[in-house]
């Protein structure tokens, strides 16, 4: 799938919405239904200034819906697909660090058989 440069820079926006850590707290904390600022505020232990200021990026990025529910404003995600996605990127992750982990083992196995071997010497 080839896609274009303006296609190409709106996914690269996307990923942008999704690369701050406290959106994606905000986002986990909706993970189990619609909350409005308080609730999340509570959760993620964020500031009120800052939990409304991520959830206005998530809503224009159209990752969160706002529903105004007498005096308070409820949020909830659109795209459930996110934590799919951030699912994915961890298993990756997850596999990766794996690898490393069994490099470095490797690699310490071959410096104290270069040690082992020095002191024989």
């Amino acid at each position: 799938m080839t896609l274009s440069p303006s296609a190409l820079t709106q996914v690269a926006d996307y990923f942008k919405v999704l690369s701050e850590l406290s959106r994606l707290q905000v986002l986990c904390s909706l993970k189990s239904g619609s909350k409005n600022v308080t609730e999340i505020m509570e959760e993620t232990g964020l500031g009120q200034a800052n939990v409304s200021k991520h959830l206005k990026i998530l809503a224009q990025a159209g990752i969160v819906s706002r529903t105004p529910q007498g005096v308070s404003v409820y949020y909830e995600i659109v795209e459930p697909f996110i934590f799919d996605l951030c699912e994915l990127v961890g298993d990756r992750l997850s596999l990766r660090l794996q690898e490393q982990s069994q490099q470095l083992k490797q690699l310490e196995s071959l410096r104290r058989n270069k040690n082992v071997s020095a002191g024989r010497l």
